[in-house]
Formats: structure tokens, sequence, C-alpha cells
């Protein structure tokens, strides 16, 4: 980026070592005073990565990191707590705490793997998807409102239907002001959009927000591009499940999945 050209917006901008503070690209769909889970699960895997990156570099690579959302994410600081939960040569697990008010609104896992070649038996991937430079953008604001849905850039491969969308995502915004993040964190912080491309029932009539997100690579994504090829699922008793296929430009790269507690908007008391 050459000095004559602006500074893209950010999601997050760091306040120190720890603790940051988001803009309002980063506002939920739900609430507007909420924080919007995609960019901050990109935020944590960028908070491990930085501080992975001030030891040896071991060769491994994240192969699944899961989240569970334990509070309200309020649209405030927060701070990010990274420890190594098993370490090891080939394998590794990490863990990260968000806290809000000095309170934990989500607790991630993850595994790191080793790399091997393993190019010579590699197969098992589904076909790619149309690439997004042949595809019209879809105006998600129009269904959703709040900050973080107003960034995006969201190509449908057919006009999506209740429950069943595919669609490549992308936004111009950087995850934190002046720092530059790798392209599996930034590719992390969309794949949240999913539980809101494939709408089963107006989100005016009916709530169903994401308890949890777990995420599986096969390998790492590349590109700008996040590709969500969703199914979201309502069962009978409250509860539903967002389930997505994950591409980028070269094809699938894994899986995602996202528990939903279902219940009907609350009528307002005259």
């Amino acid at each position: 980026m050459n000095s004559g050209t602006p500074a893209p917006d950010s999601y997050y901008e760091r306040i120190d070592e720890h603790r940051y503070k988001p803009t309002a690209h980063a506002g939920g769909a739900w609430d507007p005073d909420e924080l919007h889970f995609s960019p901050l699960g990109g935020l944590v895997v960028h908070a491990i990565e930085r501080q992975l990156a001030a030891r040896p570099d071991n060769g491994l690579v994240m192969a699944r990191i899961s989240y569970d959302i334990l509070g309200r994410l309020a649209l405030d600081e927060c701070e990010i707590r990274v420890e190594v939960v098993r370490p090891g040569r080939t394998i590794e697990l990490v863990e990260a705490v968000v806290l809000v008010a000095d309170r934990p609104v989500v607790r991630a896992r993850a595994w790191l793997l080793a790399t091997v070649d393993t190019a010579a038996v590699a197969g098992g991937a589904d076909e790619r998807l149309t690439p997004p430079e042949q595809l019209a953008p879809w105006e998600m604001g129009a269904l959703w409102p709040g900050g973080y849905i107003a960034s995006l850039d969201v190509r449908p491969l057919a006009p999506p239907r209740p429950g069943r969308t595919t669609a490549w995502v992308s936004t111009r915004h950087a995850l934190v002001a002046g720092e530059p993040s790798s392209p599996l964190a930034s590719y992390l912080a969309l794949v949240d959009t999913a539980n809101g491309i494939a709408v089963r029932q107006p989100p005016t009539a009916w709530i169903y927000p994401n308890v949890d997100l777990t995420v599986h690579l096969h390998r790492q994504p590349e590109g700008d591009w996040t590709g969500l090829d969703t199914t979201v699922t309502f069962g009978p008793t409250g509860q539903g499940l967002t389930s997505t296929v994950l591409h980028d430009v070269n094809g699938p790269v894994g899986h995602a999945q996202q528990m939903l507690t279902v219940r009907p908007v609350p009528e307002r008391q005259g």
C-alpha cells in the first residue's frame, strides 16, 4: 500500500499487548450494542498466532478451532489471554479466553498439527465453486442490520433460499488497524457469517443465534474470499444447526458447524 492510498477501515484497534477496541464495523446483527462474533473469531486466531510467533517456528498449523460463546458480546474493549494447554512437537493444543469487563465471554481451543507432505495421497474434496468474479453482489444489509454485515461483499452462486445458500464473502476492512493478519485469521474472521446467509425464518420473527462455532480444516485457506456452502436446519424443540462446507478459490478447505438456539421474537408490551 503506497502512502497516497488511505488505510482501510478495521474491525478492531489495538489498545495494548492483549487488549483490543472494536470499531463500529464489528457491530452485531441481533443487537447494535453487541459484537458480531465473526470478526471476533478472526481476532482470536490473530492473538493466538501473535503469541506463537514469539517462539521458534515448529511448523505446526491450525487444523481445528472451536469457540464456545459464554455470554453477551458487548460492543466494548476486550482482552484475549492465550496459553498452551498441551505442548508438543507434532500436536499441540492452545486455549484462548476473551474477556469483556473482566468476564469471560468466549473460550476457544485450537489443535495445531505437524505439516507432512501428503500430496501423493490427497483426495476426497468436492469441486470448486464458481469464482466470485463471475457473480453479482447481494445486498445482505437489506436483511440484516449491523456494522459488520454492512462491511461485507457477498456473492451468492444462486438466489438465497430458506435454509440453503452458497456464497462467497469478502471484506476490504483490516482485522486490526495497522497490523497485517494471516490468511487464516482473515479467512476465519468471515466464517460466522454462514448463519446469516441461509435464513430459514425472518430474523424479525425468529431469533436463532449460535452458541458456538467449530471449524475443521484439511488444508490452510488462501486468498481474499471465504466460500460458504451452507445448510441451516431447525429441530422441533428449539435447537438448530448451521452446517457449512468451507471453500477458498482453489476448492474446499474444511467444514464449520454452529449450534443454534431457536426461539420466537418476544412480543413487545404495549
